[in-house]
């Protein structure tokens, strides 16, 4: 991988690190809370391994989402074509004309300024690469993004600095930071920005509405749409012209009168529609003497980590043609794909993006408490404990090794978030999630052995046996790794063995998280049913599980967790 790449990575590295606050101060064009999210997805192709220059242009139209991430996307397609450093200046001018270009409306105060900061800024012919003077042109970036805040109008009325603006300062910080080996950590977002990254006291944003559309559309003649059509499709609209043709994102109360319009015009190749009712910025952390991080291969999903101020450390799910954030990736694109006999996996984290979330963490709270994934299972523990020892002289980062994954770890993390709201001190949280530990309990029931055989975790003659017998494994998960629980022949059998482990527990309130796979409408209306008439006091949860557990264990799984509540 070139140098130039190998810095991308790193500028993406530090972007998801600061996604969730970027998310919270997302005014502009909408107040849906999504641009961290979106710029995630869009540029996650720049943490693929062994990028080329070449393949990086179609990667990034494909996964382009959102209006940040499309607009970004166009300006990075450019960008990154730069196979040296000296090239990097007239990749910038490209790069902000075709983000300019894609945008049907263009506005001063967004992430375009930083862009146009950044062409006035870098030299021609830039070699060595040290001629870039870091901590200047950082400065220059940072009174961008500052001056978003008096450009439009939704900011300067919510007091806050635009958010595709702030990403895209936080991925050229990390992106020269790399590119010139300037040293140091990044920088405090909170010291650099202040006041200007949460929302005035009593702001509200307006009700958001309508459907976010996605669209790759072949036009019926080699010009495409005009301007005049295109305005008339709806709101917020960005265009990119990809290989298969089109690329629109915009925002529409009538996504079918926007279908039917293309289809008039064209015809339309693929696409995404989501309902934006609904959504609004949210507080990233409730009160409490220590913020919690978990991984997202517990099975919580964003949303919910979201209100209960956790936040998850992503793995990413890996296919041919991508690779997505596990918190952001939709799990039924995930199961048709292997049920379509397609290979998926998953990969960690690199190092770097790992210990930028610790750092960013500590940067923003005065305690942080890391409930990871059991070493057994990943190297999450480890790395932290490393970065720790070099990075952590107050104490003030504390990390527990759950032993647990999937469930478990989600009512580890869940319930202590819980506690921590409460609690008058963050010793008694950390013993708290200690003790959860001990008495979180999980059974996953697999349908079909063939996926951990295509995964390598078993070897595929056991698999060939186990299917062809219609062996149906129960396993739990446990600090010294998995453990066979049991073997059944068909769901009635995993729905009985549920009952019966749920019927010898001796606590009748208790907390059961029930996650699904491809089968939620089965687990809702015959399990849940079901397990809720064995424990009448039960509290019962419904979540997906978590995809670092469903790539291996594939479609048809299910697993039920469950924890003792502390009476009050």
């Amino acid at each position: 991988m070139s140098r130039i790449l190998a810095s991308a990575a790193k500028g993406y590295s530090c972007l998801a690190s600061w996604s969730d606050l970027i998310d919270t101060i997302n005014v502009f064009p909408v107040a849906d809370g999504d641009t961290g999210a979106n710029l995630r997805i869009s540029l996650a192709p720049l943490q693929k391994k062994n990028l080329s220059h070449a393949e990086l242009p179609e990667l990034l139209g494909r996964a382009a989402v959102g209006n940040s991430g499309n607009i970004a996307v166009a300006f990075f397609r450019k960008f990154l074509r730069a196979s040296n450093p000296r090239h990097l200046a007239a990749m910038t001018r490209e790069g902000l004309a075709s983000a300019r270009q894609s945008v049907l409306a263009p506005r001063s105060g967004t992430m375009l300024d930083v862009f146009e900061s950044l062409s006035a800024l870098l030299p021609d012919d830039l070699q060595p690469v040290t001629q870039v003077e870091f901590l200047p042109l950082c400065g220059q970036l940072q009174n961008a993004v500052l001056g978003t805040c008096d450009l439009l109008p939704e900011l300067r009325e919510a007091g806050v600095v635009d958010a595709g603006a702030l990403a895209m300062f936080v991925f050229f910080e990390g992106f020269f930071k790399a590119l010139t080996n300037f040293p140091g950590p990044t920088s405090s977002l909170s010291r650099l920005f202040g006041e200007k990254l949460a929302p005035n006291a009593g702001w509200q944003p307006e009700a958001v509405t309508g459907h976010c559309i996605d669209v790759v559309f072949k036009p019926g003649n080699q010009e495409g749409p005009g301007q005049k059509e295109l305005v008339s499709l709806g709101d917020s609209i960005v265009v990119s012209r990809q290989e298969q043709g089109l690329k629109i994102h915009l925002h529409s109360n009538q996504p079918e009168q926007v279908r039917e319009k293309l289809q008039a015009m064209g015809v339309v190749l693929s696409w995404k529609e989501e309902n934006m009712a609904g959504q609004a910025l949210q507080s990233c952390d409730p009160a409490g003497p220590v913020h919690i991080l978990t991984d997202a291969a517990g099975s919580l999903d964003r949303k919910t980590a979201q209100a209960l101020g956790i936040t998850l450390l992503d793995s990413y799910i890996v296919a041919e043609d991508g690779s997505w954030p596990e918190s952001l990736c939709p799990p039924e694109k995930i199961y048709r794909r292997q049920r379509a006999g397609q290979r998926v996996t998953t990969a960690q984290a690199s190092n770097y993006e790992r210990h930028q979330q610790y750092a960013t963490a500590l940067q923003q709270y005065e305690r942080v408490l890391y409930i990871c994934t059991g070493s057994v299972y990943t190297g999450n523990y480890a790395a932290a404990a490393a970065w720790q020892a070099k990075h952590d002289g107050e104490g003030r980062f504390t990390i527990i090794d759950s032993g647990a994954a999937s469930g478990r770890l989600a009512l580890i993390g869940l319930t202590t978030a819980g506690f921590a709201r409460e609690a008058r001190g963050y010793r008694d949280v950390e013993r708290f999630a200690r003790k959860q530990c001990t008495v979180c309990r999980e059974y996953v029931f697999i349908d079909s052995l063939s996926y951990l055989a295509a995964g390598g975790r078993i070897s595929r003659t056991k698999s060939f046996l186990g299917d062809l017998l219609h062996m149906k494994p129960v396993i739990s998960p446990m600090a010294e790794g998995v453990v066979k629980k049991g073997v059944v022949r068909n769901r009635d059998e995993q729905l009985a063995f549920a009952r019966r482990r749920l019927a010898s527990e001796t606590e009748h309130n208790i907390l059961i998280l029930l996650q699904y796979s491809d089968n939620r409408k089965w687990l809702e209306q015959i399990a849940a049913p079901t397990l809720q008439h064995e424990k009448p006091r039960a509290e019962i949860i419904i979540c997906p599980l978590s995809l670092t557990s469903g790539v291996h264990m594939g479609p048809g799984t299910w697993a039920m967790a469950f924890v003792p509540r502390e009476e009050k």
